[in-house]
């Protein structure tokens, strides 16, 4: 069965590459496309979706805005699973800083170029969020480019979705990008930031087997 892995706003493979799945299982890393200017989130949903072969039983597993995304696709591909990794399973789970910018519209009025400084106060305030000390994170998050952040903080922002059946969540009790306090989480992962798929992979990969074990004998 193929794992569908869609990673976090700007970040690649490598934050998920110490992940580990159980035999019979093949990963497919989904990478993110540019955002067209002015598309939905639907219309990118939708292209995203393109790589997904429907004609079979699969899992989706997304980190962070990954997390969100795979839930949309979700909608248009059913998955046996959907797992959500640091991400966010209904709007209401948001925080309050992005129900203002919801409400508020204001993620719409921040300019492009604020996304383009790394010295700014914007950039170093998400910084700090993920985890300003990790030494690789550099590596970790390497899309950089303005309007595909801008348009994805947009759309976090805007995100309002009830939540879905199918669908398992795994958080870190440290995580200051997406409080756990707001969520109702399957898995905790204790000492986790929004960095444990890499810095507590040991724990997430014993929470991954034993929810894809059961995959197995599962269809849509």
């Amino acid at each position: 069965m193929i794992v569908y892995v869609i990673s976090g706003l700007g970040a690649d493979y490598k934050v998920l590459e110490r992940l580990e799945f159980p035999e019979g299982f093949t990963v497919q890393f989904i990478p993110w496309l540019m955002p067209q200017r002015n598309e939905t989130f639907e219309s990118y949903t939708s292209r995203m979706a393109e790589n997904i072969d429907d004609s079979k039983p699969f899992v989706l597993l997304g980190y962070s805005f990954g997390g969100i995304l795979v839930q949309e696709i979700h909608r248009i591909k059913p998955a046996v699973k959907v797992i959500i990794l640091a991400s966010l399973r209904s709007g209401k789970e948001k925080s309050v800083l992005l129900k203002v910018g919801s409400y508020t519209g204001i993620t719409r009025l921040i300019p492009e170029g604020l996304f383009k400084n790394e010295s700014n106060y914007l950039y170093r305030y998400f910084r700090k969020l993920i985890a300003s000390d990790h030494p690789r994170l550099n590596e970790y998050f390497t899309q950089r480019d303005p309007y595909y952040l801008k348009w994805s903080v947009e759309n976090i922002s805007r995100w309002n979705a009830d939540p879905q059946d199918k669908v398992i969540q795994i958080m870190g009790d440290k995580d200051q990008v997406f409080p756990i306090k707001n969520c109702r989480p399957d898995f905790v992962i204790q000492g986790g930031t929004h960095l444990f798929p890499a810095t507590k992979s040991r724990e997430v990969n014993k929470i991954l087997f034993s929810v894809l074990e059961k995959c197995k004998t599962l269809s849509i």
